[in-house]
């Protein structure tokens, strides 16, 4: 089945649908969110919340994005939310030393090179070129999960392009 197939099944109530929509999409919700939340059993409580809010509202998916775009902009401004309320998460954010989680087969020095230039960029830079680059959403869809205007998102893809390509060559005049 479609993930809009699913996704209907979802808004009749069926705890199956989810189930599969959930298991499609953790292992990507997990990697997007460690750009966000600096624990893992944070991401694993906003993932809960997301597919939370997926039953509750399954039923008013307009199908004017995809279904993955639908579902990574719920998890987002869950995300968000949970980054204003916990302090302990801001502080870490602040200082930049925020626990990693890490996905084992990507442990390759050139993954740490692009990983120390994407965290000298602001967290909606680095969101918006995960979001385009990594995980194939187009602006307008960048520009709906954030709710942020088109503009707004071209311009910060724009300046952490430029931010990126001067932090990557200071890296390699450093190593």
């Amino acid at each position: 089945m479609s993930d809009d197939q699913w996704l209907e099944s979802v808004a009749r109530g069926d705890r199956r649908a989810l189930e599969e929509l959930y298991l499609s999409y953790h292992r990507q919700l997990t990697r997007f969110l460690s750009r966000l939340a600096p624990r893992s059993e944070n991401i694993d409580e906003i993932i809960n919340d997301t597919f939370m809010a997926v039953w509750q509202h399954a039923g008013e998916f307009r199908r004017s994005s995809r279904v993955s775009t639908w579902i990574f902009g719920i998890a987002y401004r869950i995300a968000l939310k949970s980054l204003r309320q916990h302090k302990r998460w801001r502080a870490a954010s602040a200082d930049g030393q925020s626990e990693r989680v890490t996905d084992p087969t990507q442990e390759t020095e050139e993954h740490d090179w692009l990983a120390q230039g994407l965290r000298r960029l602001s967290q909606e830079q680095r969101l918006g070129l995960m979001l385009t680059y990594h995980w194939g959403h187009s602006i307008r869809e960048v520009a709906a999960m954030t709710d942020s205007p088109l503009g707004t998102v071209k311009a910060r893809l724009f300046r952490a392009r430029e931010k990126l390509r001067v932090s990557l060559g200071e890296l390699r005049g450093a190593m």
